[in-house]
């Protein structure tokens, strides 16, 4: 067996891009520092709404595989070369958003057997031995069905990865150490958005999203990490989204979905600790800058 790095971080999300707009900054300082960053990607978003008017012929199928180069192209801007589709390319379809027929397409992620998608990520597990997983909270951050079900398939394979008695064909059982969520807490929000605001005029969008559109908001107070990137991750990020163009306008540290609706682009990333060994967050109460601190040395 190939010898792996001692820190490895796994992180599941729903559709290309949106690893970028919540963990850019993250994957691309553990990349640089030599951790084995892996990304699951359930879906090729082939709902999605593209933006450019030179790429709105793409549907289905078609933009699937048009997002799946555009992750490729922005996980080279990361440095992250461990990149997996769950259950293979094409495996889960997009379920669109809530609430429409799409969601009832019988080969859409929402619709998938959760055992099933979660013994798939449980073979990543026991391959990659991941210390930490990063992941969407139960609402899926926003709402999106598909959101909502990676966050179901991210826990319920760590759950599963850790038993011996669970599909001992997959390898070895692994205990996750910690599992954080994507947060943002509420008073970096308002006081980013206040600033962008102020400098709606100069950027390409008319109007702002409102504090709450943004995917994980809670109290300050919930925050357990914190990972602030330098200049160089910082600009690993916007490319990285920049990559992503039929998803996202990037604008002066801003940018925009298909709403057209300005949001900050965030620098600075954070998460909560919702299931670790021992009490989750510092004893001190203090807010980590290091995701695997206090774990590496015990798990790796």
């Amino acid at each position: 067996m190939t010898e792996l790095p001692s820190r490895r971080l796994l992180l599941v999300h729903a559709h290309p891009d949106d690893e970028s707009i919540n963990n850019g900054v993250t994957m691309a300082r553990y990349a640089a520092e030599g951790a084995l960053v892996t990304l699951v990607t359930c879906t090729l978003g082939e709902r999605g709404e593209v933006i450019p008017p030179g790429l709105r012929h793409l549907t289905g199928a078609a933009l699937g595989a048009h997002r799946r180069t555009e992750l490729a192209d922005a996980m080279r801007e990361l440095g992250v070369a461990d990149v997996r589709l769950l259950g293979g390319a094409g495996r889960y379809r997009d379920s669109g958003m809530m609430g429409l027929a799409d969601n009832d397409d019988p080969d859409c992620f929402w619709q998938a057997d959760l055992d099933e998608a979660a013994g798939h990520l449980v073979a990543v597990i026991r391959e990659v031995r991941p210390q930490v997983l990063v992941t969407y909270d139960d609402h899926g951050g926003y709402g999106h069905p598909d959101h909502i079900q990676a966050h179901r398939v991210a826990m319920r394979a760590a759950d599963l990865a850790a038993d011996p008695a669970v599909r001992p064909d997959l390898g070895a059982p692994w205990r996750i150490a910690r599992v954080y969520w994507n947060r943002t807490p509420r008073a970096v929000a308002e006081e980013a958005f206040a600033r962008l605001r102020d400098a709606l005029p100069g950027l390409p969008f008319d109007q702002c999203a409102a504090v709450d559109d943004v995917p994980g908001v809670v109290a300050d107070d919930r925050i357990t990490a914190r990972i602030e990137g330098g200049p160089a991750h910082a600009a690993a990020k916007t490319a990285a989204m920049a990559a992503h163009a039929t998803q996202i306008q990037v604008a002066d540290g801003s940018f925009a979905l298909s709403n057209e609706l300005a949001q900050p682009l965030f620098t600075t990333e954070y998460y909560e600790a919702v299931r670790e060994d021992g009490p989750t967050g510092p004893a001190d109460g203090a807010v980590r800058t290091d995701l695997f601190a206090g774990i590496e040395e015990e798990t790796s």
